[in-house]
C-alpha cells in the first residue's frame, strides 16, 4: 500500500477533525478545537493514501529537550498495516532533527509504543505544565488509565 506522509495545512483541519471525532467522543483522544489545531498546525504530520487522509499525529514540543506525541489516529480499515508505526517513526526523525532528547506519549496502546522502543515511566515524573494544561481537559480526569511512556533519542 502506497502511503504518503506530509505536513498538515490549515485546509486539512476539517478532515482531521472528522477522522478523529469517534476517538474524541469515546475519550481515547483529547479534543482539540479548530483554533488549537491551527495554532499548532506545524506539529501535525498526515498519512495520505491516494490523496485520502487516513491518519495523523502531532509532535508537540514542551521544552528544548522534550516533546510529546499527540493525537495518533489511523482510519478504520487502515489499522494493522504499520501506518501508525511509520507515522511515529516520521515524527521521531523530526524530533531528532530538531535536537530533542526525549519524546513522551500518554496512551492506552502501551504495547504499540513499546514495540517502537518507548518505555513506561511514572506519570508523576511528567512535567507539571503537561498535567495541568492538558489532562485537566480530559473527560476521564482525574481517574486516568493512560500509560506514560518515553523514548530517549
Amino acid at each position: 500500500m502506497q502511503v504518503e506522509f506530509v505536513k498538515a495545512k490549515l485546509s486539512d483541519i476539517q478532515q482531521m477533525q472528522k477522522l478523529v471525532l469517534p476517538e474524541v467522543e469515546s475519550g481515547v483522544i483529547l479534543e482539540r478545537s479548530d483554533d488549537e489545531i491551527a495554532t499548532n498546525i506545524r506539529s501535525y504530520t498526515l498519512a495520505l493514501h491516494q490523496g485520502e487522509l487516513i491518519g495523523f499525529t502531532a509532535l508537540h514540543i514542551h521544552t528544548s529537550y522534550l516533546a510529546e506525541i499527540r493525537s495518533l489516529i489511523i482510519k478504520d480499515g487502515f489499522r494493522g498495516k504499520k501506518i501508525g508505526e511509520k507515522l511515529i517513526n516520521k515524527v521521531l526523525d523530526e524530533a531528532r532533527s530538531l535536537g530533542l532528547q526525549r519524546v513522551l506519549s500518554l496512551t492506552y496502546k502501551q504495547s504499540f509504543f513499546e514495540r517502537l522502543g518507548f518505555v513506561e515511566i511514572p506519570k508523576e515524573s511528567l512535567p507539571e505544565h503537561k498535567i495541568w494544561a492538558d489532562c485537566i481537559k480530559c473527560k476521564h480526569f482525574p481517574i486516568c488509565n493512560e500509560v506514560s511512556l518515553i523514548i530517549n533519542l
